[in-house]
């Protein structure tokens, strides 16, 4: 009897004869009992409907003798009835067969031990989500077959859902567009197609779609969109099954150099294709021609020009390509803020009240449905239920609206679903070839023994309680991943769901407002350090959910070894002299940095290293520097994109006390420690001026170059050039200025009263014997006596004469050393020279109040030429104050940006590596976005001269 039922089987013969007669070791029909397979209902989400296998494919298995088990459910769209009655034994128990099929994970507890399962297992790139179903497969001694991996000779998927893939994301995207569209004031033909699972079949949906495209070719598409273009990445099957429903419309292909041409000058009454391949964009790092082997084998060495060579003549993208990770991506989250910058298109006809576009993309399907992956700011599948976003490229931010600024995005990671009889009768038949070889499987039996094609033995993920060698690298991922969570990585994930991990360095003046915005984000843990337990104290109070370390930076070099490789990102907000040794070991550990400071020449030497470890490290993004750079990018960019030209570039900046606590012997309070704003006057500075380049000695001569500032009436204002303005205008680009001049705003007198301080001798660097830390104590009036080779006890009237004098009969400048205290009897806390002692005092002497606020001044005039020969002056402004009780101004403005940029760069908003300034649009757009929204927003007034 055996040996009639073998030799009915196509599949046994030759193990038949091989065995002589024997038992048949694959095909065991009688002797083992019948071959059994299981389909199991499907539990990962409500919309799941199809199956493996239909009930005609069940059918021609039940005719080969194999029993067919369906698990019960009302939600198939085949009933359970259709399949009864092709011969199915419908039963809740499945534990009688050998093989169990369905199409998406199944849960942990109902997997059953020493089985085969086949189903999509989403594993193989040791997704992380889907590693705790990996390790109880492994535990129970499953075997696992995962169609993904099921590919012929030449690497092609054999069974897939990929072309109803296709079908329905053409139709979603198709619906999704009608409605975008309406929102941005434009009704199309577009409108009157619904999303796929609203029809009863693909038919149904593609006579929706002819509609449609009968009044496209009535030209009834609004002039005011111009050419629509679709886009399709890839040539397998979920790209056809797009372009079949695609094919509905009046259309005509294009190849990828056309794009631009027909963008601008397409017809309206038809809709343009284009089928992008590899070759198309993919472009060797080192020239040469595209070499499909080199790039399976060596992605790495391709990058893609998608973004600027395709992409921005694309209407609508529907992406269905498979990205690797270490492959090039097709759009980069920075691609989309050039993208989706809001312009005025060359291309787009005007219509006199008809609302032009923002932008060219309007929609864009991402079928192959991999956050984070080809389409970098897909960041989460869309659902059926919610099938679209709107994604915001300045803010980084989705949506779900069709109204607002962005691209609409449709990305659900179970498109056929929609379509679920077709799909599972397309599938099935894809399947059903291969499910002889699968009931051969017996899990219990060493995988050395499993007699199978290829195909099937190839897709076999684990079997035995261990990965399939094909898969042994999964481990190698997973140990990757945890070696990363280790070192506080990305994939950093803890009880309370964090996920990014900053560490800032510094808690004083301006830490408040970057910690606070940080923490906005619940996934985002932020520990600071400082030396000073004062400032860990306020900051513990602003922000509890901040982890505070007492710890001297300077001299814990094994802590910063310990906590950088911890953490994500460094926020450097020590004294700029510290920064270049934070980004060394930055470096070493390839973590990011960000720091608001001027780039010194030791930081500058640092941007090879950077950019060969792969590091972004931001600096000069507070406000001066920071936000006047981005303020004056923002204008010169304008300017020059409507084709004029700079001929000057002022920028005046400055933090003062606000005017009601302004009457200071310097008019001046310091919100930081005093040293560095002292050190900044003995600084030199060069600029250009009319064309001549002006230079400003160092030692004192800044304070002779001071000028009244006349711009804001309101305030009795004064400046002096800030540092080397002319490095900036090749920075700028603005080498067709004239003059070019970067300074600092002082309230009237403060350049009068320093300069009485540095006649005086105490902005000395030398050290001074009288003010040694282990000397004998002494006030400041006996240390002024000293100046003056006086005894300490020399009367206050002689002194003040001697004073008078040696600052050439002064008033304002006596006045301001009377008021400061430096002729009375107190004790002076002595740090070795003039300069450390004398800012040492000040700190405490003219710090703010804990209701005194400060003011923020920023002023720019750009002198504009046109095309036509007219003049312009821009002047733009910025007046912010700080909060009583609360953040100060500059806090904000220092703080808010660093920690804008810095969020922006764990997000992958910034991606440049090596050194990097924010004078890139992509970098100050979004952050001058967000900081408007946070209440930091400048005015413009035009002057035509």
């Amino acid at each position: 009897m055996l040996h009639h039922v073998c030799r009915r089987h196509e599949a046994c013969r030759h193990m038949f004869k091989r065995v002589g007669g024997a038992v048949c070791s694959n095909w065991r029909h009688m002797s083992d009992g019948q071959r059994v397979v299981a389909i199991r209902r499907e539990t990962i989400n409500v919309w799941e409907r199809r199956a493996p296998l239909s009930p005609s494919h069940v059918a021609k298995l039940v005719k080969d003798g194999v029993k067919v088990i369906v698990q019960p459910s009302n939600r198939r769209a085949y009933s359970m009835q259709e399949y009864a009655n092709r011969g199915a034994v419908i039963q809740e128990d499945l534990s009688e067969a050998s093989l169990v099929i369905g199409v998406k994970q199944v849960p942990i507890d109902l997997l059953m031990p020493e089985k085969t399962y086949a189903f999509f297992s989403h594993t193989i790139k040791a997704q992380e989500a889907n590693m705790s179903l990996l390790d109880a497969i492994l535990e129970k001694n499953i075997r696992l077959i995962d169609y993904e991996k099921m590919v012929d000779e030449e690497g092609q998927r054999v069974v897939a859902f990929g072309k109803y893939a296709g079908v329905s994301g053409m139709i979603n995207v198709l619906h999704g567009m009608g409605l975008r569209l309406l929102a941005l004031g434009h009704h199309t033909p577009f409108m009157h197609i619904g999303p796929s699972h609203n029809y009863r079949n693909t038919e149904m949906a593609r006579q929706a779609v002819r509609d449609a495209g009968y009044e496209i070719a009535l030209d009834r598409l609004p002039k005011s969109l111009g050419t629509l273009t679709f886009v399709f990445t890839g040539s397998g099957n979920v790209s056809k099954g797009a372009q079949e429903v695609f094919q509905e419309l009046p259309h005509e292909y294009i190849e990828p150099e056309y794009l631009p041409k027909v963008a601008r000058h397409g017809a309206t009454n038809k809709v343009y294709a284009c089928e992008v391949s590899r070759n198309d964009h993919y472009v060797r790092k080192e020239g040469g021609p595209f070499n499909a082997n080199e790039f399976e084998e060596h992605p790495e060495r391709y990058a893609s020009a998608f973004s600027h060579k395709v992409a921005p003549y694309a209407s609508c993208i529907i992406n269905g390509i498979y990205w690797a990770p270490n492959a090039p991506r097709l759009l980069s989250i920075p691609d989309a803020k050039v993208l989706l910058r809001p312009q005025e298109s060359p291309w787009i006809a005007s219509s006199a009240g008809c609302p032009q576009l923002p932008h060219r993309l309007v929609a864009l399907c991402d079928i192959s449905a991999d956050p984070g992956g080809s389409i970098e700011f897909m960041k989460e599948c869309t659902t059926i239920d919610s099938p679209f976003c709107l994604y915001d490229a300045e803010q980084n931010m989705e949506t779900e609206s069709f109204a607002g600024d962005g691209v609409l995005i449709c990305s659900i990671d179970n498109m056929p679903a929609q379509i679920p009889r077709e799909a599972t009768d397309f599938f099935g038949s894809l399947l059903l070839p291969y499910v002889k070889d699968m009931l051969k499987s017996e899990a219990k039996h060493s995988f050395e023994e499993y007699d199978c094609s290829p195909v099937v033995r190839n897709a076999v993920i684990a079997s035995n309680g261990s990965l399939a060698p094909n898969y042994e690298y999964i481990d190698v991922l997973r140990q990757k991943a945890k070696d990363k969570r280790r070192a506080g990585h990305k994939a950093q994930r803890t009880s309370s769901g964090i996920e990014k991990r900053v560490l800032v360095l510094g808690a004083g003046y301006v830490a408040g407002p970057a910690v606070d915005y940080l923490l906005r984000d619940n996934s985002t843990h932020v520990t600071v350090a400082s030396q000073y337990s004062e400032e860990l104290d306020a900051i513990s109070q602003k922000c509890p959910a901040a982890d505070c370390l007492l710890m001297d930076v300077q001299r814990s070099q094994e802590d910063l070894q310990r906590l950088i490789p911890e953490h994500d990102l460094v926020v450097s907000l020590l004294p700029y002299a510290l920064h270049p040794d934070i980004a060394k070991l930055c470096i070493d550990h390839k973590r990011n940095m960000v720091t608001a400071s001027y780039v010194s020449p030791a930081m500058q030497n640092l941007h090879q290293s950077a950019v060969d470890a792969g590091v972004t490290i931001m600096n000069e993004i507070g406000v001066d520097p920071g936000i006047d750079h981005m303020m004056a990018m923002q204008c010169f960019d304008e300017v020059r994109n409507d084709g004029g030209k700079i001929t000057s570039y002022v920028s005046w900046c400055g933090g003062l006390p606000a005017p009601e606590y302004s009457d200071t012997p310097l008019h001046y309070k310091f919100s930081w420690f005093p040293r560095g704003v002292l050190m900044n006057c003995l600084a030199g500075a060069k600029y250009l001026k009319n064309k001549q380049m002006v230079e400003v000695s160092p030692g004192g001569g800044l304070l002779e170059a001071v000028e009244p500032l006349h711009f804001m009436p309101g305030f009795n204002l004064e400046g002096f050039p800030n540092r080397d303005s002319t490095a900036y205008i090749n920075k700028y680009g603005i080498e067709s200025a004239n003059t070019v001049l970067r300074g600092t705003i002082r309230y009237q007198g403060y350049s009068t009263a320093i300069k009485g301080l540095m006649q005086l001798g105490l902005m000395d660097l030398e050290p001074h014997p009288s003010l040694h830390p282990g000397g004998p104590d002494i006030t400041w009036k006996g240390f002024m006596s000293n100046m003056f080779g006086k005894s300490h006890d020399i009367f206050e009237d002689s002194l003040k004469d001697l004073v008078y004098e040696k600052l050439g009969r002064n008033k304002h400048m006596l006045d301001t050393i009377i008021r400061l205290g430096l002729l009375m009897d107190e004790i002076i806390e002595k740090k070795g020279n003039p300069m450390d002692t004398f800012s040492s005092y000040l700190a405490r002497r003219l710090a703010y109040g804990p209701m005194e606020r400060d003011l923020l001044l920023m002023r720019h005039d750009i002198g504009i030429s046109w095309p036509d020969g007219s003049l312009e002056q821009r002047q733009l402004n910025l007046v912010v104050y700080g909060d009583q009780g609360g953040f100060s101004a500059m806090a904000k403005t220092v703080g808010l940006p660093t920690a804008i940029a810095a969020k922006m760069i764990l997000e992958g908003e910034i991606q440049e590596k090596g050194i990097v300034i924010p004078l890139s649009r992509n970098v100050y757009q979004p952050i001058m976005s967000r900081l408007n929204q946070e209440g930091i927003q400048g005015t413009e007034k035009i002057r035509l001269l």
